[in-house]
């Protein structure tokens, strides 16, 4: 059994895949396997995927040939998630990229008992320019995650064993929020780190670039938490300048 399972999705993302691919290879930690499951790709992505694989055991491509549509990437994380045999999950897309330290800073914070870590990260635009880096808290318990999502899913890990049915709900937009909102509500405290962990590709028309379309979908989620009116409010402008303050 490896120690991580890291989960790839990837859709046409030929152009950064083979970079994030080299991110996982060059990691200190190397007890780890990678699911890289294709979502109806049309560009060379599933090739890539293949011929990595193909070099490296530790890879296992999950590729359905009948798939015409997307299914979307929580979906293609469950894929992977539920094929995940290490007792570590951690979550990789497949334009984003892990610095060499990032497992084995987990590994060792896992080793003490924690139950989800997590650490801080960069963000970066399509050419590698630093935009900001966002610092992680040393602990988030529900209550303060209730405030804006503090946990990068590129940096997020979590303890199969505590969390064997963990799956990602099935949004389009901030399903990682809702995700980890789930496992906090367990009663667990994610663990911090404040080392740079990871670069955050940000692309000018993606989905998250989309501030009001991000911003309704915080408000949908705070809303599933039972929250009364006035504490889902405060919590949602508490997400609205934490959202504003990372991009300064």
């Amino acid at each position: 059994m490896p120690l991580f399972s890291v989960i790839i999705p990837f859709h046409d993302a030929e152009a950064t895949l083979p970079e994030t691919l080299a991110s996982l290879a060059a990691q200190s930690e190397a007890d780890w396997e990678a699911l890289l499951i294709d979502d109806a790709s049309r560009d060379g992505s599933l090739a890539i995927a293949m011929a990595a694989a193909a070099r490296d055991p530790r890879l296992r491509v999950i590729h359905d040939a009948a798939q015409e549509r997307a299914r979307g990437v929580a979906a293609s994380r469950n894929l992977g998630i539920a094929a995940a045999r290490g007792a570590y999950v951690a979550l990789l897309d497949a334009d984003d990229r892990w610095l060499p330290g990032k497992l084995a800073a987990q590994r060792a914070v896992f080793a003490q008992g924690a139950d989800i870590v997590f650490g801080s990260y960069r963000r970066v635009d399509h050419r590698g320019r630093v935009l900001g880096t966002v610092m992680a808290p040393a602990r988030v318990a529900l209550a303060d995650a209730l405030a804006g999502n503090p946990i990068g899913a590129l940096t997020g890990a979590w303890r199969r064993a505590r969390f064997p049915q963990a799956r990602m709900p099935a949004r389009d937009m901030h399903e990682d929020y809702a995700f980890w909102l789930m496992l906090l509500r367990e009663g667990v405290v994610a663990q911090g780190l404040p080392d740079v962990l990871a670069e955050y590709r940000v692309h000018p028309g993606s989905a998250s670039a989309n501030k009001r379309r991000a911003a309704r979908a915080v408000w949908e989620i705070l809303g599933q938490q039972g929250l009364g009116g006035p504490r889902r409010l405060l919590c949602f402008l508490r997400y609205v300048l934490t959202a504003f303050a990372r991009r300064l």
